[in-house]
């Protein structure tokens, strides 16, 4: 057949989409909107490649939530594309994420959300409350900022956290001190999380938070390990289902397959621990 991985994909891909942009989203009133630099080391064999990606945190009167600048950038090309057309939309030129994921922090836990396949897959953390606070000051991009340490997950992290901006959020699932964090290395340096951008208040009056529903509505509360498995079966089987209609892969593809396969020995995910 001449039916390629990727148009196979497609498919699934607007299905899903056409369904979920329906789908109407609690509004949040803005409060506050921060921009995150992440950079990070993805592969233990590489150190020298260092990815990187901008992130948003937006903040309302009860929640956080944490995603991909890029993510929110396709839910607006999307949306554009598909109001004028619902039969055909071109996807080229649409940002594409690394990290297809939203995190959703509260006073009392991060809500993690991950779409595999049409299914969209959620799993509960708690706040983080075991962090040491550092009698240490440093200004980084002109705030005033404290220190804290804190393990987590397998590593061992380093944060600076402003009280002049009282908002217990961060980057990712990292949240609970008394003020905003500006900046989290893990002491290896592999991942880091620096603010590079903020809206003023005044900016933000009569705004309410961007991020779609179909990031978080309805989801399946599931464990972090079935999350993973559901993710890796995902894939097995949209290969299979693929080589079952006749698909055949070339010896490039087979050849990207065992590079990465052989990239994962080094694979450096932020949580090292369950």
């Amino acid at each position: 057949m001449n039916f390629t991985k990727k148009q196979f994909l497609r498919i699934i891909f607007l299905f899903v989409f056409s369904l979920s942009f329906s789908q109407a989203a609690k509004s949040d009133s803005l409060r506050g909107k921060f921009t995150y630099l992440l950079q990070y080391k993805p592969n233990t064999l590489a150190k020298d490649y260092i990815v990187k990606e901008l992130f948003s945190l937006q903040v309302s009167d009860s929640r956080a939530f944490f995603i991909s600048e890029n993510k929110l950038k396709f839910d607006s090309l999307f949306m554009a594309k598909y109001n004028v057309d619902k039969g055909h939309i071109d996807l080229t030129n649409i940002p594409v994420s690394k990290s297809n994921f939203l995190i959703i922090q509260t006073n009392e836990n991060s809500q993690y959300y991950e779409p595999v396949g049409m299914t969209l897959l959620s799993y509960n953390s708690p706040v983080i409350n075991n962090w040491k606070l550092i009698n240490e000051t440093k200004i980084i991009n002109s705030i005033a900022c404290k220190k804290a340490e804190v393990r987590y997950k397998g590593r061992d992290w380093i944060a600076w956290y402003s009280t002049d901006i009282p908002l217990p959020y961060g980057p990712n699932k990292f949240s609970g001190l008394p003020g905003l964090i500006v900046k989290i290395t893990d002491k290896t340096g592999d991942y880091d999380f620096e603010l590079v951008k903020s809206v003023p208040n005044l900016n933000l009056k009569g705004k309410v938070v961007n991020v779609t529903g179909r990031h978080y509505q309805n989801a399946k509360l599931v464990t972090k390990k079935e999350l993973v498995q559901a993710r890796t079966s995902f894939k097995e089987n949209v290969k299979f289902q693929m080589e079952s209609m006749g698909t055949v892969f070339s010896q490039d593809q087979k050849e990207r397959q065992r590079i990465n396969e052989k990239d994962q020995k080094g694979y450096n995910p932020i949580e090292l621990e369950d």
